[in-house]
């Protein structure tokens, strides 16, 4: 009897198709953790700026890619994003713009050209030549872009949805308490500078300088009084108010040297480190912080020095003798008392 050739669809071949090619699969998947680390690398190195789209004011992150982008927007109420890859990119154009039929890389240059404007600060002096509107449907946000490409209409629309809790708390609660513990530092580092700067004008008092002018004279700098001083009568006068989005150029560089310092961190991890690993180091980087002494420890530390010798500094007019104390040796104020000076600047 003949036996029939074996069909190319029989039940082997067919479950052979269903297979999968893991190899291909594989360098896909790569491929996309790349271009998503390289997104949020690349946003989370970028500051918030403030913006108006559409007469409605707010906070604003893009990254734009070779042909990919991400897009953060605020109000303060919600975050909303989009993130779009190549792909993406392509089937909305030809969606928005029936005419189409160039690839991705052919108009991307050109919708970054017009879109970038719109998520830019105003300090920029970008000025984008496309109409922009903004449009709210529930809990979406959409910015409609109307340009001209090659003299006809090209049509972009961002589509943003609400963000997770995650993402708002890595790109915007997190670098911004950050952000207050730098300037809560740098405030105390000013207090232990005018400390030692009360020393040193305490320290040319002793020697005999007055001042040339009556009305430079400064009262010792307490941190403490100036502190409560500035709560009860500096902040109710300027006016701060809780859904501003004011975020000038000094808070932006500033959340761009925090954002860059955590980034840091990270490429310095290990792939294969664990989340718990992470929080151990980012809580063991606190502890070494916080055991570093502050700068109003450094100022109380230098006012108690100040005062330590002869109490609270005295400025004495041109009239007036400077009293040394009589119960010093030679010896002993040679050694711990400076030679008098030459007086110079506001002193004479």
């Amino acid at each position: 009897m003949r036996q029939e050739p074996e069909s190319p669809w029989t039940t082997n071949n067919l479950e052979s198709e269903k297979q999968p090619n893991t190899s291909a699969s594989s360098v896909l998947y790569r491929l996309c953790t790349v271009c998503c680390g390289e997104m949020e690398t690349g946003l989370f190195a970028l500051p918030w700026v403030p913006v108006n789209i559409g007469g409605s004011d707010l906070l604003a992150k893009a990254w734009f890619g070779d042909t990919q982008y991400r897009v953060l927007l605020s109000d303060l109420n919600t975050v909303w994003e989009e993130e779009m890859t190549t792909d993406d990119i392509q089937s909305r154009a030809q969606d928005l713009n029936k005419r189409l039929r160039a690839p991705t890389h052919a108009f991307f240059s050109h919708l970054c050209s017009v879109a970038r404007p719109c998520f830019s600060s105003e300090d920029d002096d970008q000025i984008s030549t496309a109409h922009v509107t903004l449009e709210q449907h529930g809990d979406n946000l959409t910015v409609k872009l109307k340009s001209e490409l090659a003299g006809l209409p090209f049509y972009w629309e961002f589509r943003c949805t609400t963000t997770p809790v995650g993402v708002v708390c890595r790109h915007l609660v997190r670098p911004l308490l950050a952000v207050s513990r730098v300037l809560q530092r740098q405030v105390e580092d000013l207090a232990a500078l005018l400390a030692r700067k009360d020393a040193e004008i305490q320290d040319y008092q002793e020697n005999g300088a007055v001042l040339s002018r009556a009305r430079l004279q400064t009262e010792p700098f307490e941190v403490h009084r100036y502190r409560e001083n500035f709560f009860t009568q500096i902040v109710p006068q300027m006016g701060v108010t809780l859904d501003s989005v004011g975020f000038d150029s000094e808070l932006q560089a500033l959340y761009m040297a925090v954002s860059l310092g955590k980034t840091g961190q990270k490429r310095k991890r290990s792939p294969d480190s664990s989340p718990a690993a992470e929080d151990k180091h980012v809580s063991e980087h606190h502890q070494h912080i916080t055991d570093v002494p502050t700068g109003s420890s450094l100022a109380s530390q230098e006012e108690n020095d100040v005062k330590a010798p002869s109490g609270r500094p005295q400025v004495t007019d041109s009239k007036q003798a400077v009293t040394l104390p009589s119960t010093v040796g030679s010896e002993e104020r040679s050694t711990s008392r400076p030679k008098k000076k030459k007086a110079v600047g506001l002193f004479r």
